[in-house]
């Protein structure tokens, strides 16, 4: 996958097949859109690309509201892994502005996607909203298609047990802790990526090799404080593990990590962990009178999961 940070440096893509989204999360509805650019891009000899956009626009256009409380799904980091694994050609990170907000749907389509990109298709989410004040949408869309010629396609609602996906259902799920329903809506594991850095708790209850996993961004959605059984991937091997979610106050902030391979040594390397299951609500882990039956009691359970 190549990753371009302007338009004009991603000029001369080939029959670019083209959609925008901030695919917070790559859940089975952007897998479903990135499937398409893929056919498309093979019917028309040309690539797939996706334009998105960093900060996340509500950061911008909403800094002391929705904006300011606003948790992602994925990092930058594990946005751009999730996309390499659905098999993109093309990423283009726009930087998000006030100015840039205010072109318009029209002016997008006219400049962007055609003049500078040739877009060949512009295939567009459902319900999918561009342009100033969000004025686009595929109906605006399609009744430009001839006028600069391009093809437009919209992709279906999509959904998981009758229920219609979306970045916010997801995160709410994840918010509450409930990580295998979040998972299903996301058509992966949810997951942690950084690099892990020894933690010696002060609480003999613990298993005496942990390790703290750093976010890279402060923006991060992580789920409810609580015990959750995850797996561990890095190029220094692999393993099943159990993550403590904690911190201070009722915001969880902390990601505590346990392998039952202790043969790792994964101190500082670039890892992934995989959410797979909630075992246990919330523990204090600097009391371990309270935290040490509920931690061996998840400890044991996880050991006994297949997965």
């Amino acid at each position: 996958m190549r990753i371009f940070k302007s338009f004009e440096e991603a000029a001369g893509i080939p029959n670019p097949v083209v959609t925008t989204g901030s695919f917070d999360g790559v859940h089975i509805g952007h897998k479903t859109i990135i499937n398409r650019l893929k056919m498309l891009a093979e019917k028309y000899h040309g690539e797939s690309v996706l334009i998105t956009f960093y900060p996340h626009p509500r950061k911008v256009l909403y800094p002391d509201t929705t904006g300011k409380d606003l948790r992602l799904i994925s990092s930058q980091e594990e946005k751009l892994e999730l996309l390499r694994k659905a098999g993109l050609d093309n990423l283009i990170i726009k930087e998000f502005t006030r100015d840039f907000s205010r072109i318009t749907s029209e002016q997008f389509v006219r400049d962007y996607l055609r003049g500078i990109l040739g877009a060949k298709v512009i295939v567009a989410g459902f319900n999918h909203h561009f342009g100033f004040n969000q004025e686009g949408d595929y109906k605006q869309l399609w009744g430009m298609r001839e006028k600069y010629g391009f093809e437009a396609e919209e992709i279906p609602e999509q959904e998981v047990e009758h229920e219609a996906v979306s970045s916010t259902k997801i995160r709410q799920a994840i918010k509450e802790g409930y990580i295998q329903k979040a998972n299903a809506y996301l058509d992966h594991y949810y997951i942690v990526m950084g690099r892990p850095v020894e933690f010696h708790p002060d609480n003999p209850a613990l298993p005496v090799q942990m390790y703290r996993i750093p976010l890279t961004e402060e923006n991060k959605l992580l789920p409810a404080k609580g015990i959750y059984a995850v797996s561990f991937e890095s190029d220094c091997g692999s393993s099943r593990g159990m993550v403590i979610i904690d911190g201070p106050g009722n915001e969880p902030s902390e990601v505590i990590l346990y392998l039952f391979n202790d043969g790792l040594r994964p101190e500082g390397r670039s890892s992934t962990i995989s959410f797979h299951k909630k075992i246990h609500g919330a523990v204090d882990i600097n009391d371990p009178k309270t935290s040490a039956p509920r931690i061996k009691a998840a400890m044991e359970e996880i050991s006994e999961l297949i997965y």
